[in-house]
């Protein structure tokens, strides 16, 4: 059969996740940054990519080093599939690693490994929404907006999300803080998960412990699974700055990552559920991709099986950011003294939320306004999947990270001060 050049059509599938999406926007503004010619200044605040951290990298260059050295380890790492449900040792020492830290009765069947926390989420989604035998759609609801830029797209269907606005709470100093609104909050039948980041990507915001068990509670008595996505969180890389307990029960669904820990490059995903959904991730592994990755797993092997993994999250890599987190916001509050701009109170991950209010421009005007200056952001409209309804804030807001070099964080944060100061003069 021969295509025509312009004659090929694709289906309904190729079309939703070829179109325009966030992620996509946010993906390529990372690749081109990174790839600009010699000379041109790019001030890189958009992307989810980690810091080089010395220590983390001296540490995880010392395992590589070690693997070489070790006759056959790393021929079996990169020679040898792993199981679909992923790096056989990994698993066992992380179940270990648990049981030790939070008394959970868990073992490696409750575990499984992806290629990146893009792809849990994908095959999470399309687990319980969708639809189903019986002819009934189920949606994911997202009890928080704004949420992470990644789950937007990745329903198999239409009309895959729906979402509640959130409560706003103004804090000293120009912070300000999202609450769930509980009050009408209700889960209906077409409802077929429920799903919230912690600490929240595009926020920094950490759901306090009564809203996690309000969730759970509301889960269980619906019959269905609440998705944490924790791919900031405890035990590891502990990006979190507030006091927060680590809740994991049959019905919670506890999504993790190696990426934020320093190594996004292997895309390891680690998901903790009820072993009969271990076993569907399981399979679905071995349909679309044969087997996850198990780079990164053995990368991270010894440094969990020992703990070493909590040690250095909790003293290299927590106040790493914690430091750089205090220092982007003393900087956003000397560069829009004389302007409206809020910082949502970062309590985790390594993003500022900025919400420009009344912002007379847009969200996209300003990014691009931003982008023609070299300075990437991503504007805040993509962070609300589901909320449909109108609402001014979605268009006033822009994810930072805080991430990239002292340098580069400081001249980026003046000059989105600068344009949003002209785009408020008009």
């Amino acid at each position: 059969m021969q295509f025509s050049k312009f004659g090929m059509q694709f289906s309904k599938f190729g079309r939703k996740f070829t179109g325009d999406s966030g992620i996509l926007q946010l993906m390529d503004d990372l690749g081109q940054a990174l790839a600009a010619s010699e000379g041109k200044q790019i001030y890189m605040l958009g992307g989810g990519n980690p810091a080089y951290i010395p220590k983390i990298q001296e540490l995880l260059r010392r395992r590589m080093y070690d693997m070489l050295l070790n006759e056959g380890e790393f021929e079996r790492l990169i020679g040898d599939y792993s199981p679909p449900q992923g790096h056989a040792a990994f698993l066992q020492a992380l179940a270990d690693l648990l049981r030790r830290t939070y008394d959970w009765d868990i073992g490696p069947e409750n575990i499984a490994l992806t290629n990146g926390s893009q792809a849990s989420f994908f095959y999470l989604f399309n687990l319980f929404g969708g639809e189903f035998d019986d002819g009934s759609h189920k949606k994911i609801m997202l009890p928080l907006t704004p949420e992470y830029i990644g789950y937007a797209d990745a329903g198999l269907g239409p009309d895959f999300f729906t979402a509640n606005k959130p409560d706003i709470e103004f804090l000293d100093d120009r912070l300000f803080k999202y609450r769930v609104r509980f009050e009408g909050l209700s889960v209906g039948e077409d409802i077929g998960a429920i799903c919230a980041s912690r600490p929240t990507n595009p926020t920094g915001n950490v759901l306090t412990d009564e809203e996690i068990d309000r969730l759970s509670q509301l889960a269980r008595d619906n019959d269905i699974p609440l998705i944490i996505d924790n791919a900031y969180g405890m035990p590891f890389p502990s990006i979190i700055y507030t006091d927060a307990k680590l809740t994991w029960d049959d019905h919670i669904i506890l999504c993790m990552s190696l990426s934020k820990l320093g190594m996004p490059g292997p895309r390891t995903g680690i998901v903790i559920a009820h072993p009969r959904i271990i076993r569907a991730l399981a399979a679905l592994n071995a349909v679309i991709s044969l087997a996850p990755n198990s780079v990164g797993a053995g990368l991270a092997l010894d440094m969990v099986r020992s703990g070493e993994v909590i040690d250095i999250s909790r003293e290299v890599i927590r106040p790493y950011y914690r430091a750089k987190a205090q220092q982007a916001v003393d900087w956003v509050r000397e560069d829009t003294r004389d302007i409206p701009c809020f910082v949502h109170k970062p309590e985790g991950a390594f993003f500022l939320w900025l919400w420009f209010k009344d912002l007379p421009i847009g969200s996209q005007a300003l990014y691009e306004r931003l982008k023609a200056r070299g300075v990437i952001v991503v504007p805040g409209h993509y962070f609300f999947p589901g909320l449909d309804e109108p609402w001014p804030h979605k268009q006033e807001c822009i994810r930072v990270s805080y991430a990239q070099e002292e340098a580069v964080v400081r001249e980026g944060i003046r000059i989105i001060a600068e344009e949003a100061r002209r785009a408020y003069d008009g």
